[in-house]
């Protein structure tokens, strides 16, 4: 099958989602994960932890009750052939221990028991509690067994194993028992307290949170839908955007509603716009000026050479004269072919520099020599500040190219002074050239764009030169990573400079 065109170009099938549906997917799988996130902690984690914080709260109370019975300077009780007898001021400080909140057991049952396994003393304080059997109200008061099964059974087991932690389930009450041992072994304590329906609680959390989940999610789809909507706008703007360059309308410019970074966005956009716009006149402009300076020579060319060939054939003179303008005019054209030739090389980097060490001021040296007769010729003076060395990295053979096209530019708006200055300044990573000249300068909005390719001042039109010298300068300097730039004011001249670096720095 063929595929479908537009604007030239071949658009293949794509299934990817937009950002818009992604906004969506995202946040609808965010709350899903954040509902099945609470299902899996209210279905596994809820119970364990609510059972460790109650069992580490027991301990505590168990360890600090059985520390008064460490503490204790005489028995708690004694059992001889007349029974029980309990150390009663013991007791009475237990109670009072209590009741000041000491050791708080609200809550609480606090059985104490000797090895014996039979209960020494017991301390309610809820009801009901699964050790010790509520015997009902008698006097007012009501009695208690604390010498349950459950109870033996626990304290059986606290004695072998030396500490106890054990569930308590009868019919739907449970209860969480947690004991210890005296010092000495001849006493524990258990601690217990009855546990909240943790499950039921559970069950009816699970229960509601299918209808809160489907609430959820779609309350979140619905923000999902007006917050892409609302963040892919700017973003359809600069789609639509960018098509209308692409078209050719290079005028598109995008109102910047927002402050971040899509904000920032649409004024990069609009600088590129801008750009685009720029460099698309130029490139006119570059057709136009590179047609005209081409059609200049090759009229005169053909003009002079049908002259020859027609009229002056036999005036040896004229002839030499017509001659001597195709051979001028020829070598013009050469020029501008040369200049766009070689700004083509080093733009697209088939010309890549050769990084040597040299000096720089000796380089300038030679180069100021080449000028001594032109200079001499029209009565101008070079003058050369390169007295200290400048050692630098660079390909000899380009700066050497940069220097003659900053110092023709400079004779080429020589002021009434007839006074060029080339100086080698030394730094240190390397050194600083500076191309000084006192003609008309360059005016402010002109700065901008004076290394453009084939770009002129506004004094410049009408006059000679390829235009192309400054922007293989720039071609050269950013190949090597140099720093450069131009300082002018209008009425005083320009001064054209470049930083060069030394590698072993």
């Amino acid at each position: 099958m063929k595929q479908l065109k537009k604007n030239g170009a071949a658009h293949k099938p794509h299934f990817a989602l937009g950002i818009r549906w992604q906004l969506m997917l995202f946040i609808g799988g965010i709350t899903l994960f954040t509902l099945l996130l609470v299902w899996g902690i209210i279905t596994f984690a809820l119970e364990p932890q609510y059972n460790r914080n109650i069992r580490t709260k027991l301990e505590g109370k168990a360890a600090a009750i059985t520390a008064l019975i460490d503490q204790s300077d005489t028995p708690i009780s004694n059992r001889s052939y007349l029974g029980l007898t309990l150390n009663e001021e013991f007791w009475s400080g237990v109670s009072e221990t209590f009741q000041d909140k000491k050791i708080n057991v609200d809550g609480c049952c606090v059985d104490f028991s000797d090895s014996t396994l039979r209960c020494l003393k017991a301390y309610e304080s809820m009801y009901p509690c699964l050790l010790h059997e509520s015997t009902g109200a008698f006097g007012g008061d009501f009695g208690y067994n604390v010498d349950t099964r459950i109870a033996i059974q626990l304290r059986q087991k606290l004695f072998e194993d030396g500490e106890l932690y054990q569930i308590v389930k009868v019919g739907s009450s449970m209860q969480m028992c947690v004991g210890r041992l005296s010092a000495d072994g001849q006493y524990g304590i258990i601690v217990s307290t009855s546990l909240a329906q943790i499950t039921i609680a559970a069950e009816v959390l699970r229960s509601i949170l299918a209808p809160v989940a489907l609430l959820l999610l779609v309350l979140d789809l619905l923000l999902a839908v007006l917050f892409s909507r609302w963040f892919t706008n700017p973003i359809r703007k600069l789609s639509n955007g960018a098509q209308e360059i692409a078209a050719g309308n290079y005028d598109v410019q995008i109102k910047v509603e927002h402050h971040d970074e899509i904000g920032r966005l649409a004024e990069d956009f609009n600088h590129m716009a801008a750009e685009v716009k720029r460099s698309a006149q130029l490139e006119k402009d570059i057709l136009a000026n590179v047609s005209h300076d081409l059609r200049t020579p090759l009229t005169l060319i053909k003009g002079y050479a049908e002259t020859v060939r027609d009229l002056t054939g036999s005036d040896d003179a004229k002839r030499t004269e017509q001659c001597n303008i195709i051979v001028d005019e020829t070598d013009r054209l050469s020029a501008l072919v040369n200049s766009v030739m070689e700004l083509s090389k080093v733009q697209s980097g088939a010309e890549k520099p050769s990084l040597v060490s040299f000096d720089m001021s000796e380089l300038c040296f030679e180069v100021a020599g080449r000028y001594d007769a032109l200079c001499d010729k029209n009565h101008w003076r070079l003058e050369l500040l390169a007295d200290d060395v400048c050692m630098v990295s660079a390909d000899p053979a380009m700066m050497e190219r940069v220097l003659h096209n900053l110092l023709g530019n400079a004779f080429h708006h020589i002021g009434a002074d007839g006074t060029v200055v080339l100086r080698a300044i030394p730094n240190e990573h390397g050194c600083r050239i500076e191309v000084e000249d006192h003609g008309p300068g360059i005016p402010p909005e002109d700065l901008p764009y004076i290394f453009d390719r084939y770009y002129r001042a506004r004094q410049d039109s009408g006059r000679t030169g390829t235009g192309l010298g400054l922007s293989i300068t720039k071609a050269i300097l950013q190949q090597h990573g140099f720093a450069f730039g131009v300082d002018s004011a209008v009425g005083r001249g320009s001064t054209f400079w470049f930083e060069m670096v030394d590698t072993r720095n």
